[in-house]
């Protein structure tokens, strides 16, 4: 995992190549609409979000070969159908090109991810 050494999001996002940057800000865009009271953050080296006070739940990477997702083992579980031929892993969703990425399933998954946390 490529971690990064930003100390906020504005900055992260800044040091992202300009070619996934609308990509990554949209993530981001995303996190902020759906995850409404949690707290945004750097931790383990990427983006975070998580409930105040606690780890964050949701992050996202810029990797050398992809744009990573961490959503969680559950969240990639219950969209397993709307990610046919994406890559994910127990609970990452590995994007291979910033076209690549269905924003309406990530926001559905962030709405999910809410949702069950409350």
């Amino acid at each position: 995992m490529v971690q990064s050494n930003a100390t906020s999001v504005a900055e992260y996002l800044r040091t992202v190549d300009a070619d996934r940057r609308p990509a990554m800000k949209r993530l981001r865009e995303l996190c902020r609409e759906h995850l409404q009271g949690w707290e945004e953050r750097m931790q383990w080296g990427m983006p975070g979000y998580g409930p105040p006070g606690a780890d964050s739940v949701v992050s996202f990477n810029c990797q050398s070969r992809h744009i990573a997702f961490y959503a969680g083992p559950t969240a990639v579980a219950r969209f397993k159908g709307r990610l046919k031929g994406v890559d994910t892993g127990k609970g990452c969703v590995r994007y291979g090109k910033p076209e690549s990425i269905d924003f309406v399933v990530v926001a559905d998954m962030l709405k999910d991810i809410r949702a069950r946390s409350r």
